[in-house]
């Protein structure tokens, strides 16, 4: 073994503290992020009972899966889900739809506004939610919608007004996204479609869009868990609770002086598997489209 060979064998095998620091600072925040989720996993299949004799974390004396089903029925799951996807899938296909029509405009063309109109799209990210309740609420109650439309025969109350509220406040920051992605891809193609006689609809729908499939996937899986996590527009702008979404569910089964935790803790986990559900579908184009652009200049 020649001199070179030796020394850069020592170089590999040469402790690095900066990396030992690095492994201990993600375990440790993964042990963190964990221990709650497996302290929820754990309560929902003890009786409240042995959690209250025993403690939190004590070793348990039965398991049951009283909890899962008293939450079904109690929480109406199955009718929540539904009012959930009410909401939702009108919701996440609407943002997306807008979101890159205006994305496609501000990047693939060059115009007085275009740059303007990103700008605004994107400031709307800025404005905290709480400021406009009262503004929107109003408004709201003065719109009037057909009875097929609505409970309350108007705006406020009915799953319009939900849909609407989650598509302008997402609307923002999908299309910066978008834009930026749309940016990586070359002019070229444009040109040559115009040249084969494509106007933009078609630009649009059968060349962009294909390739913009990997940032509309991670989207979609963003999107999806930030609308469905959503509570504070359902309880201001939904009168009726049985028309509520899922995370009201939760609110439902805490009583005024008494809260069966370890139930709670089985309604949470129905309430976190669809979004589990869409991110293992979605993981790979969802990991591409938060690293695509990361090794260009």
């Amino acid at each position: 073994m020649t001199a070179g060979s030796i020394s850069a064998s020592r170089k590999r095998k040469r402790v690095n503290p900066f990396r030992i620091f690095l492994y201990l600072f993600i375990i440790l925040t993964a042990l963190v992020w964990l221990v709650p989720i497996a302290g929820a996993i754990f309560a929902s299949f003890r009786p409240f009972s042995d959690t209250v004799k025993d403690g939190f974390f004590s070793w348990p004396r039965s398991l049951t899966l009283d909890n899962y089903s008293n939450a079904w029925t109690q929480g109406d799951i199955l009718r929540k889900y539904w009012n959930t996807a009410l909401i939702l899938v009108p919701a996440l296909i609407f943002t997306l739809f807008f979101s890159s029509m205006v994305a496609f405009v501000c990047s693939r063309y060059s115009w007085r506004f275009n740059i303007t109109l990103l700008a605004l799209f994107t400031a709307g990210n800025l404005l905290p939610q709480q400021i406009i309740i009262q503004p929107l609420f109003q408004f709201y109650n003065r719109v009037e919608l057909p009875s097929f439309l609505s409970n309350s025969g108007k705006l406020n109350g009915s799953t319009w007004g939900l849909i609407l509220i989650h598509v302008a406040f997402q609307s923002g920051f999908c299309t910066f996204v978008l834009s930026n992605y749309m940016k990586l891809l070359p002019k070229s193609l444009n040109e040559a479609a115009r040249v084969d006689g494509a106007g933009v609809w078609k630009q649009y729908y059968q060349i962009i869009m294909p390739l913009t499939l990997p940032a509309l996937a991670a989207l979609a899986t963003l999107e999806f868990t930030w609308i469905y996590n959503d509570f504070f527009w359902a309880v201001v702008l939904e009168q009726q609770g049985s028309d509520r979404p899922i995370t009201s569910s939760l609110a439902n089964l805490g009583g005024e002086f008494f809260t069966d935790d370890n139930l709670i803790a089985a309604a949470s986990m129905y309430v976190a598997l669809p979004t589990l559900i869409v991110y293992l579908l979605l993981q790979r184009y969802f990991i591409a489209g938060l690293t695509v652009g990361a090794e260009k200049g």
